[in-house]
């Protein structure tokens, strides 16, 4: 990789297909590509700001050993501006993982989120790390708003699902995209699972992926990467926490589809 070129990784939005970003990161660091800007939105953020401070391991093992029932147990029921308050997930969150401020973190890191009251995309770059991610991730009719700096966010994916315009200003000369909503359109083209009855959470979670698929492509098309890659997880759905083994296997190979093109565009 030539020195001069500072390489950048937007990791998308995608609930639960978001472990592929694991994959993914995986893969590249294999390759001697590692990533000096790191942004994320939703799920992107979480394993953006944890892979910015270098602890990607932990992460994997956690979410490896995840089953439904231990999904389940980070589900705080609360009816007060979402299905869910999100709080034991970011207490373990911060306890295990991001107990850092973004500022400390080993790699310059920014989350995405979406400011409820003007729909206005903010950029997350200071502060706690842990209080980024739990904005970003404030997925709407799941989990409440997060209240941050006098604003009420939510999720990221509802502006920038893959954030690499963020990439691009925090100062990344090339950038790597991680698109989760590709496969999942095809799956939507292909018509209705004829074996599914999704519950009420799964009805606003899955309208929440189809509205990011579309607002992906629309972001992408104004605003590309240098170069796109696209786990194929269409079958996975969007609160399947616990398939991580399969998303993560899935991401790498979808990483290692595209080595080829990233190191001749570096100039390797």
């Amino acid at each position: 990789m030539k020195n001069t070129v500072k390489v950048g990784i937007a990791l998308g939005a995608g609930s639960a297909r978001g472990w592929s970003h694991i994959g993914v990161l995986r893969a590249l660091e294999k390759a001697g590509i590692k990533p000096q800007i790191v942004c994320g939105s939703s799920i992107g953020a979480l394993v953006g700001a944890v892979y910015a401070h270098q602890d990607l391991d932990a992460l994997e093992d956690w979410v490896l050993d995840l089953t439904w029932r231990k999904v389940l147990g980070f589900f705080d029921i609360s009816f007060n501006g979402g299905f869910l308050k999100g709080a034991k997930l970011i207490a373990f969150l911060r306890e295990n993982l991001l107990d850092k401020t973004i500022e400390d973190l080993a790699l310059p890191f920014g989350a995405v989120a979406t400011d409820l009251q003007s729909g206005r995309e903010i950029w997350l770059r200071e502060g706690r790390a842990a209080d980024a991610v739990r904005a970003s991730i404030a997925l709407p009719g799941l989990f409440a708003p997060c209240e941050l700096n006098g604003r009420l966010l939510v999720d990221g994916a509802l502006v920038n699902p893959v954030p690499v315009s963020l990439c691009r200003a925090m100062g990344a000369d090339f950038v790597i995209g991680v698109d989760l909503g590709s496969a999942r359109a095809e799956r939507h083209a292909r018509g209705p699972r004829r074996d599914w009855t999704p519950n009420m959470i799964e009805v606003v979670a899955e309208s929440i992926s189809i509205m990011q698929v579309r607002i992906a492509r629309s972001r992408l098309a104004g605003e590309p990467a240098d170069v796109l890659i696209m786990p194929r997880l269409g079958d996975v759905g969007a609160l399947e926490y616990h398939r991580a083994a399969e998303s993560i296997k899935e991401g790498r190979s979808a990483a290692e589809m595209m080595l080829p093109q990233i190191k001749q565009l570096l100039g390797d």
